[in-house]
């Protein structure tokens, strides 16, 4: 399908993206519903307005790299794919099973779509910048598009990561971070604190956009903002709410890991579907 900027069309996708989020961890019994529903409209944006992507031709040279840092947020990653046609839907059922395509974190021998392996916070970043760098030195046009958590943000790797990036002038690059201020164990500002996050990236050398990661039209205009920008590479403050769309989830960090039971996860749909 063509890409498409319709933002009646995009919040459908993403309302999609957040019910099969919900029903495969149902039916799983474990994962991470949290972070996943936060980045929703991250992910549709990304794939069905943004990137430069064919499920028909995966292996294209030219095509944009997409690449899930904060890999343990795979069930939101899985539903933008499936809803994408990387492959069947009915998928959505075996995740973490043994031998499924769809296993805890992202593995790119298994899923169609999937760039790298991921899982292992604080190494994503510094991937894609070796995908920046290689579109620089064959003079390809294609972006690359790195998706992290704000947890994320207290590796040590990351840092090195944004002083590379800058050095080497990657404006084909763009980093987006779901800032929901929750991690596994509690609020980021009490584990470590991140911020201002803003303004240490913008010292380290990137050109910085702050938007709501809820609002559809917000994130379009950054993107667009991104590709304009020369001479640097772009991050993205993505501001989101936890567990969004699911006001029982909604900035409760026991929702970081939890699977919901199948009666919890009826009343998420029905939220869901009502909200639109």
């Amino acid at each position: 399908m063509e890409r498409t900027r319709d933002v009646a069309f995009l919040k459908e996708k993403t309302t999609a993206i957040r019910k099969d989020i919900i029903e495969m961890l149902a039916e799983a019994g474990s994962g991470h519903p949290g972070g996943s529903l936060s980045s929703a409209e991250i992910f549709a944006t990304l794939y069905f307005a943004e990137m430069n992507v064919d499920p028909a031709n995966r292996t294209d040279p030219d095509r944009d790299r997409f690449i899930l840092s904060k890999g343990h947020c795979a069930p939101g990653f899985y539903a933008v794919l499936g809803e994408r046609g990387y492959f069947d839907t009915k998928e959505f059922k075996t995740l973490r099973r043994f031998g499924s395509i769809l296993q805890g974190h992202p593995d790119m021998k298994r899923t169609p779509g999937v760039e790298i392996s991921s899982g292992s916070l604080g190494q994503g970043l510094s991937v894609g910048i070796g995908m920046a760098l290689a579109a620089k030195l064959d003079k390809k046009s294609y972006r690359v598009y790195v998706l992290m958590g704000d947890g994320e943000l207290q590796e040590g790797q990351v840092w090195e990561a944004f002083m590379s990036a800058a050095h080497y002038k990657l404006d084909n690059l763009v980093a987006i971070c779901d800032n929901n201020g929750l991690q596994i164990d509690g609020r980021t500002f009490d584990v470590m604190n991140p911020e201002p996050i803003a303004d240490k990236l913008a010292a380290f050398g990137w050109h910085v956009i702050v938007v709501s990661a809820h609002d559809i039209p917000g994130l379009l205009a950054a993107y667009d903002e991104a590709r304009a920008t020369r001479g640097k590479p772009t991050f993205i403050v993505a501001k989101s709410v936890k567990g969004r769309g699911v006001s029982f989830m909604e900035n409760a960090v026991d929702w970081h890991g939890k699977a919901p039971t199948r009666e919890e996860a009826e009343k998420a749909v029905k939220e869901l579907l009502s909200r639109g």
